[in-house]
């Protein structure tokens, strides 16, 4: 029996376990997947938008993974606490693969960017996700004016969901806390601001025509932004068929929204391009506004400072400009990528593959590409680790890890553990008159695990 340990049970994790028990290579292979929180399912659960029903539906299909017969979830296990190093994994499991994502948010390094009121977008993520680590405020709700620096699917995310009434997530698995936050918000005007143009902007064209679809707000251009743009300038459609399908289409809807007229809705998403930010600035004790350098195209299809600033009023200001890896004590790490050193997967140490050691996902290639991505770049590990199978199935390791951890201090929430945290969500929407509701806390997550119904 080959005995493997996958840390992380996000989509990169899972699909790792799926190609481990599913391939004939070699047989009889047992996986458990443990993760840090005692939830499965990682930024499926805890970073796709809760209106995003069909992306989270994704969560039944790594649900019937995690509940094949020779996959084991369990939670609440920390790698690099209690002395579960990654050297004691290897005494535990033939083989490791790390599938730990990209946990930090990238800074702007500005002046004022730790001035109150000013968060990253993965905080703002995690406290309307319940993510239990997240810090249980209101983030602001109060301010009249907010500014999402990024261009991607995360700022499409956390701009919409500033946008949004509370009726509109009141459906969905939102937490109550952070339900009763946003019903009270007085945003009106929400800035989301990219340093160069909507051809070279990063979010998919699905995420930014839900912006002009939302029923309490409207999407709004400005077409001095936009004609800086040589795409979008360039009427014959001649620079546009060089871009990929995405650019041509994202193109083509700002096009449509600045030919609309206003739709007078109560809240407004204002899409500004060309603008690099340099500094927050402050009124008293905390951000009022972001200061931003107007950019022009150059030569080399990047931007260049024009020396002429803007100012946009900003009592909330959220970050969303990519995600680095973290460190994992114990095992290598190049600080430059935000990466674990690897070749097709195995972790190298000092430029040589360490045996039984392995990264896939985020961690492996850093913060690029979408959900399906993981599936390749899993595959690819996966292939690396049957071909070293032979030689890992030689070495004794434990016979019973969940065993082990338990006797060294762990608390391990299984797959039972996890069920109950589901029944405890359901019934915590139902006794609120709403769908299943999110625990947003460890005590009671791991209290529902347990049936603690005090905790």
């Amino acid at each position: 029996m080959l005995r493997v340990a996958v840390v992380g049970s996000g989509p990169s994790g899972v699909y790792a376990a799926q190609d481990l028990v599913q391939q004939s290579q070699v047989p009889d292979v047992r996986v458990h997947v443990l993760d840090r929180l005692p939830c499965p399912y990682g930024l499926v659960r805890y970073g796709v938008a809760p209106d995003h029903e069909k992306i989270k539906s994704l969560q039944n299909n790594l649900r019937g993974v995690l509940e094949q017969e020779r996959i084991d979830f369990v939670g609440n296990i920390e790698v690099g606490a209690h002395g579960l190093t990654p050297g004691r994994l290897l005494e535990l499991y033939h083989a490791v693969v790390y599938c730990v994502g990209a946990a930090r948010d990238r800074r702007l390094d500005i002046p004022g960017e730790d001035l109150p009121g000013s968060y990253s977008a993965t905080d703002f993520v995690s406290w309307y996700s319940a993510h239990p680590d997240a810090a249980r405020h209101s983030f602001a709700l109060g301010a009249r004016s907010a500014v999402v620096i990024g261009v991607g699917n995360v700022a499409v995310d956390v701009a919409r969901i500033l946008a949004r009434g509370a009726d509109e997530l009141r459906p969905t698995d939102v937490p109550q806390d952070a339900l009763g936050a946003l019903a009270l918000s007085r945003v009106r005007d929400v800035h989301m601001v990219g340093r160069r143009g909507p051809s070279q902007a990063k979010f998919t064209t699905k995420e930014l025509r839900e912006l002009a679809s939302l029923p309490s707000a409207e999407a709004v251009v400005e077409p001095a932004d936009l004609a800086l743009d040589p795409v979008y300038a360039d009427t014959s459609g001649t620079l546009a068929a060089a871009l990929p399908a995405v650019g041509r289409r994202n193109i083509d809807v700002v096009r449509g929204w600045a030919a609309q007229p206003p739709r007078g809705l109560d809240r407004r998403i204002h899409l500004r391009f060309f603008l690099r930010p340099v500094e927050f600035v402050e009124q008293g004790g905390r951000v009022a506004a972001v200061r931003f350098e107007r950019t022009v195209p150059d030569a080399g299809g990047s931007v260049r400072g024009t020396g002429t600033y803007e100012e946009i009023e900003a009592q909330l200001v959220l970050r969303a400009v990519g995600y680095r890896g973290v460190p994992l004590p114990g095992l290598p790490f190049d600080a430059a990528l935000g990466t674990v050193p690897h070749t097709a997967g195995r972790v190298l140490r000092d430029g040589v593959p360490s045996p039984g050691e392995y990264v896939a996902g985020w961690i492996k290639r850093g913060p690029t590409g979408v959900i399906g991505t993981n599936r390749p770049c899993a595959k690819e590990t996966v292939a690396s680790l049957l071909e070293d199978g032979a030689a890992l199935a030689l070495r004794s390791v434990a016979a019973d890890p969940v065993a082990e951890l338990r006797a060294a201090g762990h608390h391990p929430v299984e797959w039972t553990g996890w069920q109950a945290i589901e029944a405890a969500e359901a019934a915590l929407g139902r006794s609120l008159g709403r769908r299943s509701v999110k625990i947003p806390d460890w005590d009671g997550l791991l209290g529902a695990a347990i049936g603690d119904t005090a905790r």
